[in-house]
């Protein structure tokens, strides 16, 4: 049998290139860890055990790495740093990752008219607190946690990459975007070591790149209405990712309304719109910042504000209303091209 190396020198004689080389016998591999504070599922196509398992240690130093950086549970996290500075007049230089992950989320607040915004961190204290209370927040202490909200409140430098928070109270909260950026961070980890044929999933933000071999893509059922229903659609997936937001799993009922733990930045409550939301995007970061986003907008401004920033973008969403009881669906144009009968890998 030939090896590697010989195989270059005969395709370097003969004028082959790598492309015509066979591609190695490759064997899925997958691995699961709890990181910032969900499940990061990683499935990954390698030549041995050896190569999966070192990719796979990195790919989870890597995402322990960004939770010290954008977590807002962690005391000492370079995000919590920064808050600390609120409304002192300092512009903090921050780290390449805070950054980036800070810049994409103004730019999706612009997008969207302050609908999805980190500095609602306070709103989402605050109803952490109520929704263990099982009781609504009092009127006043939402008032006071609204005034610390707005994107606009941060100031960016960008030439020297400082952040200014200009209001002192103000507490940013990753939770919209920070597992997409991971998951994106992670596919070029395994691209880098040429390992190109992953799935990574995080909690239902998914990320892959080149599809199984012998496949077209990897397939991903769309997450159920009901929390023990099958999926009710089915994608294929190749360099791209989706993700999922709703209350399915994460709702409580408090005087008889359903408030999902996604924070509507206008009224300081959880949405009450029953409703799961499921977007595809080029990036991860984006389908999970705009999953949490379309949830807040509702079907007709959020896939019009979605699909102006992202042409190539698909969604759906399933949604009730206490106007409209009976489930309403909502999909792209766009979705068709993703949608397949196959069976599920997720």
């Amino acid at each position: 049998m030939l090896t590697m190396t010989a195989m270059l020198w005969l395709g370097f004689l003969f004028g082959l290139t790598t492309a015509n080389l066979p591609e190695p016998t490759l064997t899925r591999y997958d691995f699961s860890q709890r990181l910032m504070g969900i499940s990061f599922d990683i499935s990954v196509y390698a030549p041995d055990e050896t190569v999966a398992n070192e990719a796979a240690e990195a790919a989870y130093r890597r995402i322990r790495e960004l939770n010290a950086i954008f977590s807002d549970y962690e005391p000492d996290s370079e995000l919590n740093r920064l808050c600390k500075t609120a409304g002192t007049g300092r512009a903090i230089p921050v780290s390449r990752e805070l950054w980036e992950i800070i810049l994409a989320s103004v730019a999706i607040s612009e997008k969207s008219d302050g609908e999805f915004d980190i500095t609602i961190g306070p709103l989402v204290r605050l109803w952490r607190k109520a929704r263990r209370a099982k009781q609504l927040p009092d009127p006043e202490q939402i008032a006071t946690a609204r005034s610390l909200v707005g994107y606009k409140l941060i100031k960016l430098d960008h030439q020297a990459h400082t952040v200014e928070l200009t209001k002192p109270g103000m507490q940013l909260d990753l939770g919209g975007i920070a597992v997409g950026y991971a998951c994106d961070d992670v596919l070029k980890l395994f691209q880098q070591r040429k390992l190109p044929r992953v799935m990574i999933d995080g909690s239902g933000d998914i990320v892959v790149g080149e599809p199984p071999p012998d496949q077209t893509g990897w397939i991903i059922g769309i997450a159920p209405t009901s929390a023990d229903g099958p999926p009710s659609r089915q994608l294929s997936l190749k360099n791209a990712a989706v993700s999922t937001s709703g209350d399915v799993f994460q709702h409580i009922e408090i005087n008889g309304v359903r408030y999902s733990h996604i924070v509507d930045p206008r009224t300081g409550l959880g949405i009450t719109d029953r409703s799961t939301v499921v977007v595809i995007a080029k990036t991860c970061l984006a389908a999970d910042a705009w999953s949490t986003t379309v949830s807040v907008l509702g079907p007709e401004r959020g896939i019009k504000r979605l699909l102006e920033t992202h042409p190539d973008a698909a969604a759906f969403i399933v949604r009730t209303t206490a106007k409209q009881p009976l489930p309403e669906t909502v999909e792209t144009p766009t979705l068709k091209q993703f949608l397949t009968k196959g069976a599920s890998d997720k």
